[in-house]
């Protein structure tokens, strides 16, 4: 309404004091609105920073607030981003990447960093490190696998202990291992931690076969308890053109503590283009990002989904 529409002011002055309880209708309805800030949408689709070519961890803290992480080769640093994707801080942290690949937060907003990359099945020092954002004090929990005996490559060497995707949930941490490519079973394990410092061995709660699909980032959704596993496949056309194609797995309605035994469904997220999807949390309203590593022709980027209408509803916590 412009300040000097007289008829505007005229017309609400009358129904003022004609019928003050209209009056107050009419502010509802066509005042009170604009006084509310908007709900924007998050950002549809944005390229990331040329710094996050190998980004491979994503925690959502808010719209503003985007939490990342680069895997192997980088620095022991954590980026975080506006809701553009236009870095806001730099924090290097005093510890060690060998093959970071996710990250998580509990609920006070601890930050947790899986350095637990192990394309070989070779690593006995995997860690998962903790840092705390408002103390910026660093601590790490140190853990290995029940099911792992062997640590060299003879016949018959088992894969199956690459991790690349976790989650913080009710004073634990859920870890899903990621099978070896192009040749595997497409088997994904979970197993459990505690979110507590200091050494432990790993519980294996579970399994599930994904087909084609091998799991490169986790994530829960606080508000409903509903679970994603974001898998990918890759492969060579002719044995020199790359093709991959990327899904993300939703679990609802699971057995306490048992997500992989729930009813599960799926959305695609890129069919025949080489994106090397690795990065996945969930946002408020039905929404949650996805971010792709760089390839020879793509940028790294983060591309925003939502949950179809049909699964929109309250789940199991």
């Amino acid at each position: 309404m412009k300040r000097g529409d007289s008829s505007v002011h005229l017309m609400i002055n009358r129904i003022y004091f004609a019928t003050p309880k209209l009056f107050w209708l009419y502010l509802l309805a066509w005042g009170l609105p604009t006084l509310l800030p908007a709900q924007a949408k998050p950002k549809k689709s944005f390229k990331l920073p040329a710094v996050l070519q190998e980004v491979s961890g994503l925690y959502y803290a808010g719209p503003d607030s985007l939490w990342w992480l680069n895997d192997s080769g980088d620095k022991p640093r954590l980026f975080l981003t506006d809701g553009q994707g236009q870095i806001k801080k730099e924090v290097l942290l005093p510890l060690q990447n060998r093959d970071w690949e996710d990250l998580t937060a509990d609920d006070e907003g601890t930050i947790y960093i899986g350095e637990f990359g192990n394309n070989q099945s070779l690593r006995n020092d995997l860690k998962i490190y903790t840092y705390h954002v408002a103390t910026e004090k660093v601590d790490s929990i140190e853990y290995n696998y029940p099911d792992q005996v062997r640590f060299d490559q003879r016949t018959s060497f088992d894969y199956s202990f690459n991790m690349e995707g976790f989650f913080w949930h009710q004073d634990s941490l859920h870890l899903f291992s990621k099978c070896a490519l192009p040749k595997s079973n497409y088997l994904t394990k979970h197993y459990v931690l505690t979110d507590q410092a200091g050494t432990q061995t790993a519980v294996l709660r579970d399994s599930l076969v994904l087909k084609k699909r091998a799991v490169t980032a986790a994530a829960i959704d606080a508000g409903t308890g509903r679970v994603a596993l974001l898998a990918y496949y890759y492969n060579k056309i002719l044995g020199f053109w790359p093709v991959s194609r990327a899904s993300v797995f939703f679990f609802d309605d699971y057995p306490d503590g048992y997500f992989l035994r729930g009813k599960k469904w799926k959305k695609r997220a890129s069919f025949l283009i080489a994106t090397q999807y690795e990065s996945l949390d969930f946002l408020p309203n039905h929404y949650f990002y996805i971010a792709s590593e760089q390839t020879r022709w793509i940028k790294p980027r983060v591309k925003r989904m939502r949950i179809p209408k049909r699964y929109r509803r309250t789940v199991r916590p």
